[in-house]
């Protein structure tokens, strides 16, 4: 499981939760009676949520919604063990050739560094090799964009739909001035909606987005090692070379540590 997600939606949930009961000086059922109101929520959720199947196909923010569990998932990026298979992919195909890399390729877990191989091996052009798996990796860009969309559509949209909520309160309210009973729960509305949408705008969706966007990012990192790789391996360059090529990807702690490691395994 993701961590940083756990606790960020558990921590999030408990401060809101918390905040909440001490401002109502630690009273659970008046924080009950104060912060759940029914109409509110129809409102701001309802009107998040379906107002997306106006703006997005059905089947795009229904996807959108169950990608969540992305987030929880364990981050499967690893640059420094890329990096190590592909030299492990270099040094084999500099002792006995490009084609015996085939038998190796299948055994890979990843597709896309499998894909790359099998077309090195059956003698595909370079060029045709980065324009094959750099449109890959745009499609792939491309449909994870189409997730996040929705999500930061949720988080541009809930604070609007919580606007509107509020001008539904201050309507009702006025309609009943003369009649004190139903001002506070007028009131309730007016309010509790822009709270709403604030909470899922700000604990929710925009967060999401921004954890997608992230593990996006790390996998086409690995992605573009993969590909630099295999068409330097294909182009018969030197390990050593190819390896020095792709620590360029690395963070500089990183470096250090592929170096510290590289150092230890030679003594």
């Amino acid at each position: 499981m993701e961590l940083g997600s756990i606790l960020g939606l558990i921590i999030g949930l408990l401060v809101f939760f918390v905040s909440m009961l001490l401002a109502v000086d630690g009273d659970f059922g008046m924080m009950i009676t104060a912060y759940i109101d029914g109409v509110s929520a129809i409102i701001v959720f309802g009107g998040t949520f379906f107002s997306a199947f106006l703006a997005f196909p059905l089947d795009k923010v229904l996807g959108a919604v169950k990608s969540v569990g992305i987030i929880f998932k364990p981050l499967n990026a690893n640059p420094r063990g890329s990096i190590t298979e592909i030299i492990e992919l270099a040094n084999l195909a500099r002792r006995e050739g490009i084609l015996a890399l085939e038998e190796r390729a299948s055994t890979m877990e990843d597709p896309f560094l499998k894909k790359g191989i099998m077309l090195i091996v059956d003698g595909t052009d370079p060029e045709l090799v980065r324009s094959i798996l750099e449109t890959e990796m745009t499609y792939i860009e491309t449909r994870h964009s189409n997730v996040r969309i929705v999500w930061d559509y949720f988080g541009s949209q809930a604070p609007a739909w919580g606007m509107v909520g509020t001008f539904v309160g201050l309507i009702a309210m006025l309609l009943n001035l003369d009649d004190p009973d139903n001002l506070g729960p007028a009131m309730a509305v007016a309010l509790i909606t822009s709270l709403y949408g604030a909470f899922i705008a700000n604990l929710l969706a925009i967060p999401i987005s921004r954890k997608l966007k992230f593990f996006n990012n790390e996998e086409l990192i690995m992605k573009e090692i993969s590909l630099e790789g295999m068409l330097s391996i294909q182009a018969g360059e030197n390990p050593r070379i190819i390896e020095e090529k792709l620590k360029s990807f690395l963070s500089p702690k990183m470096r250090e540590a592929a170096a510290d490691s590289g150092a230890e395994a030679g003594e």
